[in-house]
């Protein structure tokens, strides 16, 4: 396993140009990201044709079209990382949506742990919708979510990320999860 140090510097070296850096730090972080990927789908309907290895493949080459990246850490890699494959899976499930009829929405609960329901076309994007409101109303709770539900970072690196303390992170991941729990059922009435 890579140390946290060796990552951080392959990144600082990729944002200035590197491209070198690059070829050595995929193999360092793959594994990690195919973790990332399998997490996100095992909560993936069985049906379900994207498949982890793409998942990871796509989230690849759309950061290496990103531009202008200047990486702080591991801990942001991971955190871009998580937000990528998010908007895959994301727009992944609205392309099925769409092409479905009568995939009308059911009601979604958010547990302590802010784990999706087997549902997860509707639910993602029920998800998404909620996450989009509350960064209107408060960005930084939606960062904590994104890190710490879709990059599975910890209190800790998710403080480090987003440079506050862990009890803000804690406080915040807390108060996200009451509020996003009150905008998915709210919607879920509101389309009924």
């Amino acid at each position: 396993m890579p140390s946290p140090n060796e990552v951080t510097q392959l990144l600082l070296a990729w944002s200035q140009g590197d491209r070198s850096a690059l070829e050595e730090l995929i193999p360092l972080v793959y594994d990690e990201l195919h973790k990332m990927a399998r997490r996100y789908m095992i909560r993936e309907q069985a049906a379900n044709t994207l498949q982890t290895t793409a998942l990871v493949n796509e989230a690849y080459l759309r950061m290496v079209d990103m531009r202008k990246v200047q990486w702080q850490n591991r801990a942001h890699f991971f955190a871009v990382s998580a937000q990528l494959m998010r908007r895959i899976l994301v727009d992944f499930a609205r392309s099925r949506n769409y092409q479905k009829r009568g995939g009308g929405k059911r009601k979604v609960t958010l547990d302590d742990a802010l784990e999706v329901s087997p549902r997860q076309d509707a639910d993602l994007v029920l998800l998404d919708d909620a996450l989009n409101a509350l960064a209107i109303v408060d960005d930084r709770k939606r960062k904590v979510v994104e890190l710490r539900f879709f990059g599975g970072l910890t209190v800790e690196e998710t403080a480090h990320v987003l440079e506050v303390s862990s009890d803000t992170v804690m406080r915040d991941w807390k108060i996200a999860k009451v509020w996003l729990l009150r905008e998915m059922s709210g919607k879920d009435r509101d389309e009924a």
